[in-house]
Formats: structure tokens, sequence, C-alpha cells
């Protein structure tokens, strides 16, 4: 049977006997079908370690040849320097292959173990190039692509030790020489403690469910043929790609031997999200789900692990789960999205238990000089990392709280006015790729010890009192004041009434205005960093002003459309007028925010218009938009520059009293929109926008987030179905 192919215009005669997919070559059949059987034929003659594929064998054997030449152990992970591999590809000459130097900066260099290589003497070159594989940025991509098809890897994962009410019969995870307990915590050992008498069935029951899911995620994992390369890919554009837009991970100073596979695995999953083959969604999901069952059955061991530079016990546990619900909170599967939803919380109670939110930072007292050695410096360089890295976890845990609570329709899982970590490094010093570079810059910087709860209460300290700090706000920084404000309007009902001891949105609103200036006025702010949290702002002074949410989920309910991007944890408001509510301040208000966003998302450039917050704050400007052409307004009028000082404040609020007085917001362009003045006020008003148009256009925007972020494909199924209702 002939089966066409489509990627080269021939033919593929050859088929699995399995799942009758086709191949043109019976060397790639061959290898195929043992993904069916679990078959690993290839031996290694040293170590007799058996692999599924030759060219796995062959770059394995390699390393026994570099001992073997050298007389000392090696390591795939021996990161090579970009002026090395330049030398190397220039002996080998012009058809040596170059796919390890991508871009030509220290972000693509092949990293690994903690030292670099210095001084490679062009005398030994030729045998470095017969080492290197070229095909991957991260050699070790190839271990953890073997220990992933491994089913007794697989399965060890699944069912770690103490998790069931009988006898484990599974090696211990992980290193067995670590000195790491086997269970969450061996002092407390009635927990799991279940008579025996009766229970056979019980048990029966239990270990067939847990076969049947190990079998299912191992299923899946074979079924779309995931390799050694797609690892590596992933992980390199996780890094490149995801990292700038989140700086939660250290790229020079990642070694991967030192990371958990779950974390290994959702680094992954994220990064498939940026590879242009359509299996790689498909792709990227197996492995968060094999990640994510890994956390589930052994979170109790993984939060015992501890870096050779962590402070503390279970950091990658909480950056595991970080990057776990990151990845499901955007997820096109919806299962995925309310298992994210659903877990979120468990990031912040692990935190709490391993005392990570009371580690001492690092002292600048430890700080070592230019001239001290390369050991000193380096030690110090990564300890510092580490605690930086552990400290912008848990602030990102912040972020994505008020990200997924406002998705999930819930209020956040924490009080975020009540933080008390410190703010973050800057990103200068955070970027800095070697141990000098980072002294340097360290050493020009302030030391800060504010906390984001200071700044919480200098954001709502009486009207006169100016926010002070000792260094500028980062874009991180921002974002994690931004979740902040955003948990104090979420704790506000649509009457604007607050629960006790919670600020009014007036109040919000004055301390939006204030973060307004912060961001503007900023100059270490990139103009990229400076859109992105502008967009961010944006999306929340428009909730202050209405629930985008709840406003989606009325208009849906009211025209029986299915809507699977909100959840319904507060009920939706009942008799609400869309053509009264078009006529209201907020709603003009709330217009000129989403008019805004907009713009923001259009100019964003390519490489960065993928920030994770970028898919909710269209959307809540997208259906502010319907609400408009719904209510009959169409085409509206926009002052051509807007004071957003003006937009935030009543006319009501004592804190804009004293610009009343002069007259300054009372006469401005847009202080006379938002009053909704009569049209000979408005004539003069620039900026002219027909929504329904604007609509369609941010219907494309949609469909260029759906590689990235699969929640969009949801978002722009609604706005399809609004679109159809306004014509």
């Amino acid at each position: 049977m002939t089966t066409p192919d489509s990627a080269f215009g021939g033919a593929r005669k050859l088929e699995c006997r399995v799942c009758q997919k086709g191949f043109s070559k019976a060397e790639h059949l061959r290898r195929h079908e043992l993904s069916h059987t679990g078959s690993r034929p290839f031996a290694c003659k040293w170590c007799k370690r058996a692999f599924a594929r030759q060219d796995s064998l062959a770059r394995h054997e390699r390393l026994h040849k570099r001992k073997e030449s050298t007389g000392r152990p090696s390591s795939p992970l021996t990161p090579i320097s970009e002026t090395a591999v330049d030398a190397l590809l220039a002996s080998d000459g012009a058809d040596a292959p170059t796919a390890t130097v991508r871009n030509g900066s220290t972000e693509d260099q092949i990293w690994g173990e903690s030292q670099p290589v210095e001084g490679i003497s062009l005398q030994n070159m030729p045998n470095v190039a017969a080492e290197l594989d070229f095909e991957l940025f991260w050699p070790d991509s190839e271990d953890l692509f073997q220990t992933i098809i491994s089913s007794d890897t697989v399965n060890q994962w699944q069912m770690p030790l103490g998790a069931l009410p009988f006898p484990p019969v599974l090696p211990q995870m992980g290193n067995p020489n670590s000195g790491s307990p086997g269970s969450f915590d061996e002092r407390d050992s009635s927990i799991g403690a279940i008579p025996s008498g009766g229970s056979h069935q019980a048990v029966h029951d239990v270990t067939r469910m847990v076969t049947n899911l190990s079998s299912s995620v191992t299923a899946a994992l074979d079924a779309v043929s995931i390799t050694s390369v797609f690892l590596d890919e992933s992980l390199h554009m996780f890094f490149v790609r995801f990292i700038p837009t989140f700086p939660i991970l250290h790229r020079a100073t990642f070694v991967f031997r030192e990371c958990t596979h779950p974390l290994l695995l959702n680094a992954i999953a994220i990064g498939s999200l940026y590879l242009g083959p359509k299996d790689a969604v498909a792709k990227g999901e197996a492995l968060w789900r094999l990640a994510h069952t890994a956390v589930a059955t052994s979170w109790q061991t993984l939060i015992t692990h501890r870096g050779p530079y962590d402070a503390c016990k279970g950091v990658q546990l909480v950056i595991t789960a970080l990057l776990s619900q990151i990845y499901g909170a955007l997820s096109k599967n919806r299962a995925i999205r309310i298992t994210s939803q659903t877990f979120h919380a468990l990031g912040f109670f692990w935190a709490r238990h391993c005392g990570m939110f009371d580690t001492e930072p690092f002292s600048v007292n430890n700080l070592p000089s230019l001239d001290a050695s390369e050991a000193e410096k380096e030690h110090q360089w990564r300890t510092w990392v580490s605690r930086e890295i552990q400290k912008r976890a848990l602030l990102a845990h912040y972020v994505l709280d008020g990200l997924i609570a406002q998705m999930s329709g819930e209020n956040t899982s924490v009080r975020h006015a009540t933080n008390q970590l410190g703010l973050p490094s800057s990103e200068a010093v955070f970027e800095a790729s070697t141990a000098d570079e980072w002294i340097t810059r360290l050493r020009s910087e302030k030391a800060d010890t504010t906390s984001f709860r200071s700044i919480f209460r200098s954001l709502f300290t009486p009207m006169g009192v100016s926010l002070t700090l000792d260094s500028p706000f980062s874009a991180f920084s921002l974002r994690v004041v931004l979740e902040g404000l955003q948990s104090l309007i979420s704790d506000c009902d649509e009457d604007d009434v607050a629960a006790v001891g919670v600020p009014t949105k007036s109040e919000i609103r004055r301390a939006l205005a204030q973060v307004h200036e912060m961001i503007t006025s900023n100059v270490h702010l990139s103009e990229t960093d400076r859109l992105e949290t502008l967009l961010r702002w944006h999306a929340i002074c428009l909730d202050a002003d209405t629930n985008s949410s709840l406003l989606c989920r009325y208009v849906c309910s009211r025209y029986n459309i299915e809507q699977h991007v909100f959840g319904g944890g507060k009920g939706i408001k009942p008799g609400l007028d869309l053509i009264r509510w078009a006529n209201t301040e907020g709603a003009r208000r709330a217009l000129l925010h989403a008019a805004a966003i907009q713009d923001i998302v259009e100019q964003l450039p390519r490489g960065r218009a993928h920030v994770i917050h970028m898919p909710s704050s269209l959307f809540a400007a997208a259906t502010v938009y319907s609400v408009f052409i719904l209510a009959g307004s169409t085409t509206v009028g926009l002052p051509r520059t807007v004071d957003w000082r003006n937009v935030l404040y009543n006319e009501t609020d004592s804190w804009m009293a004293y610009e009343e007085l002069s007259g300054s917001a009372i006469g401005s362009e847009t202080r006379r929109y938002i009053r909704g003045d009569p049209p000979s006020f408005s004539k003069n008003l620039g900026a002219t926008r027909n929504l329904l148009y604007e609509l369609n256009s941010m219907q494309k925007l949609f469909r260029c987030l759906f590689s990235q972020w699969g929640v969009a494909h949801d978002m722009e199924n609604v706005v399809d179905q609004w679109i159809a209702l306004c014509h």
C-alpha cells in the first residue's frame, strides 16, 4: 500500500505493522517500530548500556573514546566557547555543519557544567571537532530522551515510594547516595499506614489505576514520536524566546544535569510552543502530562531535592510548579487549563513548607573582588544566582496567581499586599554572562531592602506623600506590583464596595496613576519592556472600571454563545443594559484602555509579541469593543491625546481636588470625552475609530497568538461569534 508523502512529494511504500505509518526507507521503518516494542538492541561495548538508536549509541561511545585518549573522565556537557566553535567551523571548511551557532550571541553557546572551557588550543581542535555533536545545543538532551523512552524510568516517576498503602516494588527515585529522605517527611511514619485486613480488593483497584495511568502517559509519548533533537530545540527556544519575556531562570549558569526531570520537561513543553512543526503542540502536551504526573505522584520526593547552590530544599519543585502552571493556564487543551487552575496554589504551599520565604538574602560582604580566584568568583556568582532565581520564582508565582485568578473567576490564592519579599535585582545584573561582569554590575548598584509590602503601603499613603526608592523598578518588579493591585480590585464588587480592610476602587485608581508614572518615567526600561508593562497596566485599569470577565460572560449568556475562556466563580450580574452601560463614564474609560491595548499589541516587535498576559489583555479589549458595537456605537470619536491621570479619576475623587481647582482636569479634552459632553465639545476629538473594523483586526491578532498560547483559540472563537452578531 502506497501513501503520499506531503513533505517531499514522493511516495512512502513501507508501513509500520502496528500504526500503519508510512516510511520511504527501511532503516527509518525499523527504527520507528522499535518505539512500539521498547527494544533497545544497540549496546555499548564499554559499559553495556543499551540504546534504541544507532546514532545515540555512537554519540555515547565517543565519550568513552575521549576518556581513553585523555586519560581522564569527560562529559558531553563540557561547554565550548563561541570562539572555539567558530575556529572549528573555519578549520573544517565551508561544508561544516553550523547548527550550534545560531545567533552569534552568548545566549546560543553550548552550556552545561558549571565551568567554561578556557584556553582551547588550535592543536587540539581536530579532536574536539570529532567529539562535538553539532546537532544539539544541549548534548544531554540525548540522555533525557533515553530516560523518557525507558518504560522503567517512566513507571518509576509515576509510582514513588510511600505513595501507595503497600510496600513499593520500584527503586528509589533520584540519586540513592544523595541522603535525601524518600518521602515528604520521614518523621511522620503514620502517613500511609492503612490497616491491611479485608483491603485486598482496594489495593488491587489502586494498583490497576496507577498501572493504567502509567500506560496511558507512556503510550502518548510513543504516539508523538519525541526525539532528542526535539527536546534540544525546545529547550533552546525556551531560553531565547520565553525567558526574555519572563526572566526566572539564568541561561549562563544553567546546568542541565543539576535539574530534575519534571523541571526540564516543563521548560521543554513551553519551548515547544515556539517551534514551527504542527505536531510540536502534541509533543509538548505529552511532555507536560508526563511532568505533571511525576509531580502529582512524586512531590514528596521532589520536595527533598536540593541543588548544589540552593539555599533550601524544594526550590526546583517550586520552579517546576510555576512552569507547569504557566503552560497549563494558557494551553489550548481545556482539561489542562482546569488542571492548572486546580493546582496553582500548591507552589505557595511548598515554598512556605521549605522556608523559601525566610531565606537570608545574599550578603554583599561575600561579593568577591575582581582579583579573587576564578573558583571563588564562580562560587559566589552561582550562589547569588541561586538566591535570585529563588526570589524570582516566588515573585513569578504572585504574577501567575493574578492571571489564573482572573481566568478562573476566583480571587487570588494569597494576599498580595502582604508580600514581604524584597525587590529582585535589575535585569542588567541578572543577565550578566560572566562572574566578572556580575561583580562589576552589582558593585555599581545601591543595595535596596525595600519589600513589596512597603511598596503597596506607600501607594496608598495620604495624598501628597510620594513614593521614593533607592533603585528604579525593573519590568519584572512592576508586574508584581500590578498583580497586587489587580488582586485588590478583585476584592471589590461591581458596585464599587470593597471588602473590610480593602482599598476602594477610587484609591486603587490613584495607586494605578502612580504606577503609570513609575512606568513612563523609568529611563532604565527598554521600549519593549515599557510597552509590555503598559499592556498589563491598561488591562488592570480596564478591570478597575468594569469586570471584563463578568461582561464577557453576560454577553455570551444573553446571546447563547458558549465560551470556555472564563470560569464561573462569580455570578453574572442580572439585568445589565448594554446600551445604558455603553453611555457611562466607566464604559468610556474602558474603551480608551481597550484602544490603548490594541495599539500596544500592534507596536510590539514580533519577537516579543507573546508575553503571558497578552491573550487576556487583548480579549478584555475585544469584549469592550463588542459591547459598544452591540449597543449601537460602532463609530466612536476618541481624544487625539489621552491624559491617563484624568482617565483614572472621577470628579468626586478627593485626591484630584487640587487639579480641579486649577481647571487642568475639568477643561481637558480627555475629561470632556469621559463626561460625554455634547457633540459641540466632542467635534474637536481627532481620532475616529470604527470598532467593527478594529474587532476584525483583533481577530487576526488572536490567530497570531495561536502557536504560542493555545487559549487564544477559544478566545478567537468567541470573538468570531461576536463579530457575526454585530453584522
